[in-house]
């Protein structure tokens, strides 16, 4: 919610194709998460700048190998850093914006077959919740869009949200909370 609040016609946006597709039904189903495509992207996009887990599981070396200018000894353990490979600018335009729209004419998906996405991990090593995980993000975040207008609370700007000042860790999460206000759209 923290990038949608801070980019407000990103949510509207999202909020327009969610509220377009279900009408007055009162409940997003999974079953119409792959009929919005805004949608998957602004998870994507979220998933890109703030993974939920920074620092992939780590590996070890099987053999003494070399990676770019690299030379790894065998027994290395190997970390991959997935909160700088969705911020890296040889891979992405304008890195650190907020665009969901760069995901919608792609194929890129974060099912570990695109490299410059990987929140779960790739290959056979794969996080085995993946599917579970994106089916619950896309679902939670697309009723909280539908049902609810958000605003922030009397004296807070869009200024004051941080996406960027996150608390270390095995998994991310904000160092200040975010609190907003919810009015009831349906």
């Amino acid at each position: 919610m923290s990038f949608l609040m801070k980019n407000p016609k990103t949510m509207k946006k999202v909020q327009d194709e969610i509220r377009s597709l279900i009408g007055k039904r009162g409940f997003v189903d999974e079953d119409d998460i792959q009929q919005l495509p805004y949608l998957k992207a602004v998870v994507k996009e979220m998933m890109r700048l703030q993974p939920t887990v920074p620092l992939l599981v780590p590996r070890e070396t099987v053999h003494k190998c070399t990676l770019g200018e690299y030379e790894i000894a065998e027994k290395t353990l190997v970390y991959v850093n997935a909160w700088a490979i969705g911020r890296d600018p040889e891979a992405w335009e304008k890195p650190l914006e907020f665009r969901p729209e760069r995901f919608l004419d792609t194929c890129i998906d974060m099912k570990g077959q695109d490299y410059e996405l990987i929140p779960f991990g790739a290959g056979r090593r794969i996080c085995p919740g993946i599917f579970m995980g994106i089916a619950n993000v896309e679902l939670s975040l697309a009723n909280l869009l539908y049902k609810f207008d958000w605003e922030m609370p009397d004296g807070m700007k869009r200024e004051d949200i941080d996406t960027d000042n996150v608390l270390p860790g095995i998994a991310v999460h904000k160092r200040e909370h975010l609190c907003l206000m919810a009015k009831k759209y349906i």
